[in-house]
């Protein structure tokens, strides 16, 4: 199962999902299994909404960036969050391994929707889709309001 590196985006970016460096954030790694990414994720205390329970923003924002990582990890490219539709199906629990699954659901030139799951104890906790929109490096830059990080380059569409 090869790893999809860490650090594609270079040193130091501050990705609250990817970044080895974050000082919060999840700190995730994936790997690519046949047509999915896949990553693992084991919620600390500080993730929790209701006690036990990881709140459901912050497993948003995880099943996020799994859609994210299926984007860059099997097409090559990166996009910007456009539209997120998940469905909570049952308490993400603090201190239990989940898995995390994402793939790509469909694709147009500009758009790419990107199925997602979370498991937790052999169950689905989370499953959704999530559009990403796909820009040249000039919109890009427009997004970010100013120029692209030379590592990004290579990921616009």
């Amino acid at each position: 199962m090869p790893d999809l590196d860490p650090l594609t985006f270079g040193p130091g970016q501050p990705c609250f999902g990817c970044s080895q460096d974050h000082p919060v954030g999840f700190r995730l790694r994936f790997a690519r299994e046949g047509d999915e990414v896949v990553t693992q994720f084991v919620p600390g205390e500080r993730y929790q909404g209701p006690p036990g329970i990881m709140h459901g923003g912050l497993v948003t924002t995880l099943a996020d960036e799994i859609g994210a990582w299926a984007v860059i990890g099997l097409l090559e490219k990166f996009g910007f969050t456009a539209n997120v539709q998940v469905k909570l199906r049952r308490p993400v629990r603090i201190g239990v391994p989940l898995e995390g699954r994402g793939r790509i659901a469909r694709e147009t030139s500009r758009i790419v929707h990107a199925g997602v799951r979370l498991v937790q104890e052999g169950v689905d906790v989370c499953t959704g889709e999530i559009a990403f929109v796909l820009m040249d490096q000039s919109g890009a830059e427009r997004m970010l309001g100013g120029p692209l990080p030379e590592a990004w380059k290579k990921y616009c569409r």
